[in-house]
């Protein structure tokens, strides 16, 4: 089964989500603005994704830009940072097994995922 961390206003989501729907795999759709995920559900996606939580932020978002640019902030402050705004974690990301990757661009989709079965 995969899984996508996916926002359904944001463009390359939809576009990697519609990838997934038509090969035809088993989905789960997380839409963690809507359920923000646990600091545990965090830790357990930066290990996937071999990243720390400095490099699963939206640097692009106006929160990021008006409230954390410039700042310092130690690896456990980042994870409750993302917690609390969750708008901040770059999406989509899709997850099978014990590999997760950001999928922006969507292209990442098919680098890591070939064989979707």
């Amino acid at each position: 089964m995969y899984q996508i961390y996916h926002n359904p206003r944001c463009k390359v989501s939809r576009q990697v989500l519609g990838y997934l729907l038509k090969s035809g795999v088993e989905v789960s759709i997380i839409e963690y603005l809507k359920i923000p995920p646990t600091v545990r559900e965090i830790i357990n996606l930066l290990i996937k994704l071999n990243l720390k939580p400095q490099q699963i932020i939206r640097e692009s978002e106006m929160l990021f830009k008006q409230n954390f640019i410039g700042r310092n902030f130690n690896d456990d402050e980042w994870l409750l940072i993302l917690h609390d705004n969750p708008i901040l974690i770059e999406r989509p990301i899709v997850i099978k097994d014990n590999k997760a990757v950001i999928c922006r661009p969507a292209e990442k989709f098919f680098e890591n995922f070939i064989n979707l079965k």
